[in-house]
């Protein structure tokens, strides 16, 4: 008599002990959230921001292996980055980039074709320089948003990159296969760059959001960095989108 067969389970331990985090974009918002959770977690980190001065204190609090302050645009730095690694990593999350907001009728052409493909080329610049430094079952972990799936006015770039994105993670997922590759896809998160956009108009958003939300709350920095850190961990996960955004896309506007 057989007994029953052994359930498979992943190939790695659901915790990040000993593993090493590269964070794009760690010194602020989901970035640095996620990196404090991967630290929790028992991984180690290596963080980029752009900005020095924030750099410098977040690695103060989380004592990351290294750092690195330049502008994640910048794919020629980003391929000397990973070229200068010292050894293996097993995983990249990427959370540099803000969203673009303008109406057509104010809107540069210039300037808006120079945003999409700068975000476009930084993943793919991603994909590229670090197919050799990532460990196989590994993640590289990008990070965008859903608020351009509903069309609107000002919408146009962003609308266009929330539908680029999710064909671009799941071709490099076969590409680089076997590290995997997915999009954390975000609705409205309180961070510093939330507070930047909206200005005087963040806390009516946030009441908004508490009282129309299906779970009557605004989502923030660590819901983020808690489904990033089960991405990573969980390698039966490639070439997806995970949204999180509290049920935003349920409810009107």
């Amino acid at each position: 008599m057989t007994g029953a067969p052994a359930v498979q389970g992943p190939h790695r331990p659901y915790d990040l002990a000993g593993r090493t985090v590269v964070v794009i974009g760690g010194s602020a918002g989901i970035g640095l959230e996620t990196a404090r959770r991967v630290r929790a977690d028992g991984g180690r980190l290596i963080l980029v921001g752009r900005d020095p001065e924030r750099l410098r204190q977040a690695a103060s609090a989380l004592e990351p292996l290294a750092t690195a302050a330049f502008d994640a645009g910048d794919t020629e730095r980003l391929r000397r980055f990973f070229e200068d690694l010292p050894g293996p990593v097993d995983h990249v999350m990427v959370t540099a980039g803000g969203p673009f907001y303008m109406p057509l009728a104010d809107m540069d052409p210039t300037v808006a074709g120079d945003h999409m493909g700068e975000r476009l080329a930084m993943t793919l610049a991603v994909g590229l320089y670090s197919r050799d430094k990532v460990r196989a079952g590994g993640t590289l972990l990008f990070v965008g948003g859903t608020g351009g799936r509903r069309p609107g006015i000002g919408m146009s770039v962003a609308s266009a990159l929330t539908a680029a994105l999710p064909a671009l993670v799941a071709n490099l997922a076969l590409e680089l296969a076997p590290v995997r590759v997915n999009l954390i896809a975000a609705g409205f998160v309180d961070t510093p760059l939330s507070a930047t956009l909206l200005d005087d108009q963040l806390e009516s958003r946030r009441e908004e959001l508490r009282a129309t939300l299906p779970i009557r709350r605004v989502v923030g920095p660590a819901d983020v960095a808690a489904l990033a850190v089960h991405i990573m961990v969980n390698d039966a996960l490639t070439g997806g989108t995970y949204d999180i955004d509290g049920g935003q896309q349920l409810v009107a506007r």
